[in-house]
């Protein structure tokens, strides 16, 4: 299979077997699609002729011979602790309830942040590196908590022969520069949520008494980038049907902070600030545009930045067994609510029907693990002719779940997305590696 298309003035053929990407000319693009009546019987015979010699080769139109069978792994190598299901902000868009997960406030007992260490270590089998992410809510609203837990799961894991890898996600509020420094110190990563410029992070993510946040986080995220040096970070946002025009505002933090994500929100159709198909077109050039500005931004060390879905690696990217499994919610990862209980992944918490088990008997629903485990690439009937399934491994199982009540029946929209990206991903990487034209 081969996908042709066409980004910010440049003309691509990206084989999807091989992962071969190729920048042609206008007139190979057009014979390659069938549109040959501009051309001479002698340039079109050429062309095709040079399509034919890469076809040979195996660099085009290479075959799939991928028979891979098989199911993920049940061995836990990654937890999610919901540190807190409260939040002191009330972000509208949040698909966690304003950080209560449809149930009550509350934050995670330091027993039960105990028991999920325990369970991680114990169920980690011969794994030696493991991860924790501290989520919520807002994890910082229990801070003593989190301490109190790193503390706990290192001595656990040096007395196992293990190694776990610690990350928070914050909105900031609590950011002191006391915090700021131990999360410097002890977390492998950390997110930091800024939705972009003022206007449009202050209408999507007031305060608990309805004002705006920006002027509270951005100078203590400034602060905690000034000490981070060049360890791992992202400042993390999302857009909504409110900001279409989110270049602007992933360009906004960008000038201010040099490793960036940028997420569209994900609402039920009902939602007003939902993404709809009709703003498809607009969020298209909105990518080809960052795409474009990217690319000159990064020339220049002063203004260089990363954006996580623009890193695509066509020589060293993951296996084929990761490509397809993609990700590991309910079998190699979990999440754990401050009850105790455990999920697939942090956007299956609190619904009932996916509750895996507890922390303190640490007997888990095998039925329900095998249904996640038994997922993957290849059982999803929309990817089997997609062009970008070895970039995306299926999408979000949540989302899936969500939209058309099925883990293995992706969320369009989403995947229309994520295509969209792809191409400006493979177009960034053909103007950072100065691929020759064809």
């Amino acid at each position: 299979m081969v996908h042709s298309f066409k980004n910010n003035g440049y003309y691509y053929l990206y084989d999807v077997e091989s992962g071969n990407l190729f920048n042609v000319d206008k007139a190979c693009f057009d014979v390659f699609n069938g549109e040959e009546s501009n051309y001479s019987q002698k340039e079109v015979d050429e062309i095709k002729a040079e399509i034919n010699e890469l076809t040979q080769n195996g660099l085009l139109n290479a075959k799939n011979e991928n028979n891979f069978s098989g199911e993920k792994s049940l061995t836990i190598k990654s937890v999610c602790l919901h540190i807190s299901h409260d939040c002191n902000l009330r972000c509208k868009y949040c698909f966690a309830d304003e950080g209560a997960y449809h149930g009550k406030r509350e934050n995670m007992p330091f027993n039960v942040a105990l028991k999920a260490i325990d369970f991680l270590i114990e169920n980690s089998k011969n794994l030696k590196n493991l991860e924790v992410d501290f989520f919520g809510g807002e994890p910082l609203i229990n801070f003593d908590v989190l301490k109190k837990t790193v503390e706990y799961a290192k001595e656990k894991a040096d007395l196992a022969g293990k190694n776990i890898k610690f990350t928070t996600t914050t909105n900031g509020i609590l950011l002191s520069k006391e915090v700021s420094d131990y999360l410097n110190q002890t977390m492998d990563n950390v997110v930091l949520s800024l939705d972009g410029r003022k206007k449009v992070h202050d209408y999507a993510r007031p305060t608990a008494n309805g004002k705006g946040s920006f002027d509270i986080i951005l100078d203590k995220f400034k602060y905690f980038r000034s000490i981070r040096g060049n360890n791992s970070y992202f400042i993390r946002g999302t857009f909504t049907h409110d900001n279409t025009d989110f270049c602007e505002d992933v360009l906004f933090m960008a000038d201010n902070f040099d490793q960036v994500s940028v997420e569209p929100v994900v609402l039920p159709d009902s939602h007003k600030m939902a993404l709809k198909n009709e703003d498809l077109p607009v969020l298209f050039e909105q990518y080809e545009k960052l795409a474009k500005k990217y690319v000159d931004r990064r020339k220049n060390k002063e203004s260089w930045f990363s954006f996580f879905h623009y890193n695509v690696d066509l020589l060293n990217g993951p296996c084929l067994k990761k490509r397809v499994m993609g990700c590991g919610a309910g079998c190699s990862y979990i999440a754990v609510t401050p009850d105790g209980k455990i999920y697939p992944c942090h956007q299956f918490a609190g619904e009932k029907d996916y509750c895996l088990g507890n922390v303190f008997n640490g007997v888990l629903d095998n039925r329900l693990r095998q249904l996640f485990s038994k997922s993957n690439m290849f059982t999803k009937d929309a990817c089997a002719n997609c062009w970008a399934r070895y970039h995306c491994s299926g999408g979000c199982s949540a989302n899936a779940l969500h939209f058309n009540g099925d883990i293995d029946k992706p969320y369009e929209l989403a995947c229309q997305l994520i295509k969209k990206r792809l191409e400006c991903a493979l177009f960034v990487y053909d103007r950072e590696h100065n691929l020759p034209q064809n």
